[in-house]
């Protein structure tokens, strides 16, 4: 693959990732195991409220490709494979999902040294496209996706956006929901090994003239131990801690409070990630 700009959805990816990853106030356990053979399989069990769902995942790679397979408690059955390079540059990613034969999408991939281009289609009588396209290097790009209904002619979406990079830093302005809401985000580094962050997003809603303005951060403790939380101006903070118990078996515990209404129960979330 090319060094080129990155994918669309890779613009403003690193504010949201340190974010929104791994944040949730629900009970989670997963455990990964994996065999000689090259099979991963993974069980996940979620206590959300009194509910409680759980499905069982497997990978398998062979060349240059990749099969995901999840069937989850509701019977459903998802399967994902993904092809490398059937022509040059290129990545080619097939999905769909029993019993719904409607969700079928077929994407492929382009990079280039100044560009990519992707472009996924919708397996069924009425298919819905997708297509982005993004241009620059990995410094500096500039991108914008689009969605067609070929039922009705009309665009479900168009999104541009345009991000910055440097080694310790990146920014990022995404200008989406058809023109009705803009995005500006900001991350920073703060020493040389990266083990601190500081984020900060501010998001316009044009139509509603409603402001939404985050700031959080990361700090890694130790090669083991990482602490994050967040704060917006409508008084929702979230707090979360991160630690490798033994290699590659984390234990993750977060929670989130309305600082507004301090008198309702806060909200907390425990996962557990076991991949021996």
């Amino acid at each position: 693959m090319s060094k080129g700009p990155g994918l669309f959805t890779d613009i403003g990816k690193k504010a949201k990732d340190l974010l929104t990853r791994d944040f949730n106030s629900d009970q989670k356990f997963t455990v990964s195991t994996y065999s000689d053979a090259g099979v991963a399989l993974t069980s996940t069990a979620v206590k959300k409220g009194g509910f409680s769902t759980g499905d069982v995942a497997a990978q398998y790679k062979y060349k240059n490709a990749v099969f995901d397979v999840k069937v989850d408690t509701e019977s459903n059955i998802s399967t994902i494979i993904t092809f490398t390079e059937i022509l040059p540059s290129t990545k080619t990613i097939a999905s769909f999902k029993v019993p719904d034969y409607n969700s079928g999408k077929l994407e492929v991939q382009y990079f280039h040294d100044h560009a990519t281009l992707t472009t996924a289609v919708a397996l069924n009588q009425s298919p819905a496209i997708d297509f982005s396209a993004t241009i620059g290097t990995p410094s500096i790009a500039f991108g914008a996706e689009a969605g067609y209904d070929t039922t009705t002619g009309n665009f479900t979406k168009y999104t541009a956006g345009l991000s910055v990079a440097k080694p310790d830093s990146s920014a990022s302005i995404i200008l989406g929901d058809k023109g009705d809401s803009i995005k500006a985000s900001y991350v920073h580094h703060l020493d040389q090994f990266k083990k601190s962050a500081a984020v900060g997003e501010i998001t316009r809603k044009f139509s509603t003239n409603e402001n939404t303005f985050t700031v959080g951060g990361s700090y890694a403790i130790d090669s083991l131990t990482v602490v994050k939380a967040k704060l917006n101006n409508h008084g929702k903070l979230g707090a979360l801690l991160q630690h490798e118990v033994i290699p590659k078996s984390v234990l993750t515990v977060s929670g989130e409070v309305d600082t507004k209404a301090l008198d309702k129960n806060p909200k907390f979330g425990l996962a557990i990630a076991l991949r021996p």
